[in-house]
């Protein structure tokens, strides 16, 4: 076993790979030298060399474009986006080109590549956005958002390996927290399947990245007032395993989806539909959902706070559905 950060994690994924399959190859802004936006990348060059670790100019869609082509003639390339909020500027190379051409090709051309970026709340208050969900609904892209140091890790591998495109959130405010346990052979890792962090009976709360461990000192804060609290990890977003939730919905007849994502659209409302069609006839009270008010992110720390879901308002939604049941 190793202790590591969440970006160690995401670090020792990739060099797993690197050394694996010279196929492989990292590139982005900073990356080299630098070693990446909050140290995502540190160590790699000085291993790998310039010629697997390249820096790109400052262009997502030259980038990604240019990933999507050399996935199309066998190589593996590693995208780094900075920040998500950056996303928009390559939707062109995710959306039209790298989740369509095996289709349109009829199953001719794969497009084995990994773009990662960061997203959510962080240290330095900046780059916030979530829109994890714009690619959720995209067909022909697989989206991960690990919450582990582990996950971190084995989902990069698995994700490299994969011939799909494949998006790889990285959520800020994990990249540096808390170190976890992570074996020391890389493992088995299930690109369709959600987790179950904590078992309960009470109550099922299905939530993605920081808002996992969110939702996890909730339910410990309720396991006081005698309430027990089932913790899924969601964890893949594309596709969507409802099968799991689903499972932990007809034990405990109530969900809370939580994540740090707009309300409004976001990917609790595709999962409490699904549950909805799946379980109706087992829920004890209306599903609800915790994510942040359909407005721009305020910069400001006092506002921030209030904006962004927080562990007492995952509480307070686990305590309603318990009340309404």
């Amino acid at each position: 076993m190793a202790r590591l950060t969440f970006v160690e994690g995401l670090i020792e994924g990739m060099r797993h790979e690197l050394r694996r399959d010279p196929d492989v190859f990292l590139m982005g802004q900073d990356v080299g030298k630098m070693g990446g936006a909050m140290g995502g990348s540190r160590g790699l060059i000085e291993e790998f060399g310039p010629h697997r670790v390249r820096e790109t100019p400052i262009s997502e869609s030259a980038m990604v474009g240019a990933a999507v082509g050399a996935a199309m003639v066998g190589k593996r390339p590693i995208i780094e986006i900075s920040f998500g909020e950056f996303l928009p500027t390559c939707m062109s190379q995710v959306v039209l080109q790298a989740a369509n051409l095996h289709y349109m090709t009829a199953g001719v051309v794969t497009i084995p590549m990994v773009l990662r970026t960061r997203i959510g709340d962080g240290p330095y208050r900046g780059h916030p956005q979530c829109y994890e969900s714009w690619f959720a609904h995209v067909p022909g892209l697989r989206v991960l958002m690990p919450s582990t140091a582990a996950d971190a890790r084995d989902a990069m591998v698995a994700a490299i390996r994969d011939p799909n495109p494949v998006i790889f959130f990285e959520h800020m405010w994990l990249y540096h927290g808390a170190r976890d346990e992570v074996p020391d052979m890389v493992g088995e890792y299930d690109l369709e399947a959600a987790a179950v962090r904590r078992a309960g009976t009470d109550v099922t709360v299905a939530a993605t990245g920081w808002a996992v461990h969110k939702a996890l000192d909730a339910a410990e804060q309720l396991a006081a007032e005698g309430v027990s609290v089932e913790v899924i990890d969601l964890r893949t977003l594309a596709p969507l395993d409802i099968g799991t939730v689903a499972e932990s919905v007809r034990k405990t007849s109530r969900i809370v989806v939580a994540h740090e994502a707009w309300k409004v659209g976001g990917i609790g409302a595709e999962v409490t539909a699904a549950i909805a069609e799946a379980c109706f006839f087992d829920l004890a009270a209306p599903p609800a959902r915790v994510g942040a008010p359909h407005h721009p992110l305020p910069m400001a720390k006092p506002l921030r706070d209030a904006f962004i879901p927080s562990i007492a308002s995952i509480a307070e939604a686990i305590r309603r559905v318990r009340r309404e049941g």
